[in-house]
């Protein structure tokens, strides 16, 4: 198989695929084909899985052009920076920092967008160019503004989208600001995670206008909101989706050593241990993480693998005063939990997870999120019933 033959199979077996999901809408599907994915992937690429959070070994067009383009016709998001571009060969980087998003997201996202002729879109997040390119197609390169944090990342985005002969204004800057000169918009889209709404984007949205943005606290879980922008400057909507994206460059976490807290290299010597009937291998979950990092913003985890499946679950406070740890072994039905320091960070995770259930354990449909000026809450059913934030 050439990979001419690998290039007309590949998009129409992925729109059917999309199709079927649900994702692609027949309002997007001239853009998806005017807009090849291909011409937004470079030679190099890692393939991640559906969750995001895993990639393969790097393939190389120019040796394997085969394997690379059933890879882009795959639903599957695509590596193709690691350590903002510090980190160079073949090889996997430490962290993976641009990428060409998996295909049913780009599309589900861009249909909770609700786009409509002549709406002027900002886009925080270029990456390879294939977004801001299918919302250009649609909409003209007049009503389109991109913005990229990495200028080389950026520059190699304008020669595609030169190469194909959409070419939205694409500017090189800090996404948390957004793009004044243009505002007001109709409608703002990220393509990367935050766990605080910048208020720019607000400010920058007419009203009546709607963001979509993946959101996501430390600890982990990220849910896409759909926000509408009222009069008064205040943002609200739901989680439509759940979502995995690297984080805006502006607002990645920090998180202190393990070594750093007191008592955790004697762990079990000065701790507090007792038994717990939640199994660590719950706080793995999606939604789970999203809502303990919710109510517990402070808070954050690290595994420590042991045998034979079994690890340790370190529980954290971004203080640097307090841990936990949560020994998980297969078959078991209590766990060994070891507690420190002024704080009994297993307690606060046993109490959200009671309010889970107790809520009726609710996915990410029923949380939503509203921003104003002065922050920003997440909430569960409605606007009225604001999630609990368990601060010590």
């Amino acid at each position: 198989m050439n990979e001419h033959d690998v290039q007309e199979a590949g998009p129409g077996g992925l729109a059917s695929v999309l199709m079927g999901k649900g994702a692609l809408s027949s309002d997007w599907l001239p853009a998806f084909k005017a807009v090849p994915r291909d011409a937004f992937v470079p030679d190099k690429l890692w393939p991640g899985t559906a969750g995001g959070n895993r990639q393969g070994e790097v393939i190389d067009r120019q040796t394997d052009p085969a394997k690379w383009w059933g890879k882009v016709y795959s639903d599957i998001p695509l590596t193709t920076q690691w350590d903002d571009g510090a980190h160079s060969g073949t090889g996997k980087g430490r962290a993976p920092t641009s990428s060409n998003s998996m295909p049913k997201m780009v599309f589900s996202m861009l249909r909770e967008l609700s786009v409509e002729r002549g709406c002027r879109v900002l886009e925080i997040g270029t990456g390879t160019g294939w977004n801001a390119a299918l919302l250009t197609h649609r909409l003209g390169p007049d009503n389109v503004v991109t913005v990229e944090v990495d200028p080389a990342v950026a520059e190699e985005a304008r020669r595609r989208f030169g190469a194909t002969g959409l070419e939205p204004l694409t500017l090189v800057g800090d996404g948390s600001a957004g793009h004044l000169e243009r505002a007001p918009y109709d409608r703002v889209i990220a393509t990367c995670s935050i766990a605080r709404v910048p208020y720019a984007w607000v400010e920058q949205t007419r009203p009546g206008g709607i963001i979509v943005a993946p959101w996501g606290p430390a600890y982990g879980g990220q849910g896409i909101a759909r926000l509408t922008v009222g009069e008064g400057g205040v943002a609200s909507g739901p989680f439509v989706l759940s979502s995995a994206f690297m984080r805006l460059r502006d607002q990645r976490d920090t998180f202190p050593p393990t070594s750093s807290f007191p008592g955790a290299d004697a762990w079990s010597a000065d701790g507090e241990k007792r038994a717990s009937s939640l199994s660590p291998d719950d706080m793995g979950d999606w939604i789970h993480m999203f809502t303990l990092g919710v109510q517990v913003p402070d808070m954050f985890c690290r595994v420590q693998a042991g045998t034979d499946g079994a690890y340790r679950l370190w529980i954290l406070d971004m203080a640097g005063t307090s841990w936990a740890t949560a020994d998980y072994e297969h078959g078991r039905t209590e766990y060994e939990v070891v507690e420190y320091g002024p704080r009994q960070l297993w307690a606060e995770v046993e109490a959200v997870m009671s309010w889970w259930h107790k809520q009726g354990e609710p996915q990410f449909e029923r949380y939503g999120l509203t921003v104003t000026s002065q922050g920003q809450r997440v909430w569960l059913d409605s606007p009225d019933n604001p999630v609990p934030v368990r601060v010590p």
